[in-house]
């Protein structure tokens, strides 16, 4: 997950690597990236499978659930268990977190997940791998990475590019990436139909509004909350005069993350005109939390919140 406040701050790019990290090492059980499938970029998926999805949320009068999964958290086998279980339990998309080692737009639950998933062997390859599960799975389901940019860099954003589309991912996430200098990974993304999702904040001013909706992006990562990421008891007063000015520029879908936790967020945020929402790290914590039946736990929890997104209470 990741921050906007930074967003709007100064831009700095970031070092080549931060210290520790673990960027793109190989591992001894990463698969080769798969070869196109009916539904990948090439073959209509990418930005078509995206606004795909956000019709069919229109027409049935839904709001979408993208949960959030940190690939190799808790381990590789259950994260790839925890993706099928979200499926199963009605998700509209995923987020699919690459680990890092200065995770700084993360609170602390998604700190110790990427310190966790860092800690048994993941990388970047573990997450084109957890993409590819799921793509496995469903041909329709969009799918995105939240990268730090570092590891993007570490690869060139050319052959990442390539690597998310060969994995059949449908775009990116960069929280530390602004759109002034994100110039060379947009061209890459755009070459291939795949997607560069943008960041706003309740912080961010009319000009980055306007910079950001001049982009023309599949959906825009709305910002729930100023801070950092991880569950909240209540949401910002404030949400919906945010959400109001997102949306009289723009008409992207808007998709709300920070802070999401329960069936009653979803239905305010719904009820605020957002498209869909990002659970993040609720859904970590559960899994946490859960040792023994982690799986169960999520696709018990991830059922319910969808079911909070259907009916009449909605829209």
């Amino acid at each position: 997950m990741s921050t906007l406040p930074a967003r709007d701050a100064e831009s700095r790019r970031p070092s080549p690597a931060a210290p520790g990290a673990r960027l793109d090492a190989p591992t001894e059980d990463t698969a080769a990236p798969a070869a196109a499938q009916p539904g990948d970029a090439a073959a209509g998926g990418g930005l078509r499978r995206i606004e795909a999805t956000f019709a069919r949320l229109r027409d049935a009068g839904e709001l979408g659930l993208f949960p959030y999964l940190m690939a190799g958290f808790p381990d590789v086998a259950t994260s790839h268990a925890l993706a099928q279980a979200a499926l199963e339990a009605g998700a509209d998309g995923f987020e699919i977190g690459v680990p890092f080692s200065d995770p700084l737009a993360d609170g602390t639950t998604m700190q110790r997940a990427n310190a966790r998933a860092l800690a048994g062997g993941a990388t970047l390859e573990t997450a084109f791998d957890l993409v590819r599960t799921i793509r496995h799975h469903s041909a329709s389901v969009p799918v995105v990475l939240m990268s730090y940019y570092n590891p993007i860099r570490q690869r060139g954003e050319a052959a990442f590019a390539e690597s998310l589309q060969a994995a059949a991912a449908d775009g990116v996430i960069v929280p530390d990436l602004p759109p002034e200098e994100a110039d060379d990974l947009h061209a890459a993304l755009q070459a291939r139909s795949l997607a560069l999702v943008p960041f706003l904040a309740p912080t961010s001013p009319g000009s980055r509004i306007g910079a950001v909706a001049a982009l023309a992006p599949a959906f825009i990562y709305c910002v729930a909350l100023v801070g950092v990421t991880g569950a909240r008891s209540d949401l910002s007063d404030t949400l919906g005069d945010f959400l109001g000015r997102v949306r009289a520029a723009t008409p992207a879908p808007l998709v709300i993350g920070f802070g999401i936790s329960q069936a009653a967020h979803l239905r305010r945020v719904a009820a605020l005109g957002a498209d869909a929402a990002i659970v993040a790290s609720a859904l970590t914590d559960l899994v946490e939390r859960s040792p023994s039946e982690p799986v169960a736990a999520a696709r018990a929890y991830l059922t319910e919140l969808k079911a909070a997104t259907r009916g009449p209470l909605v829209r």
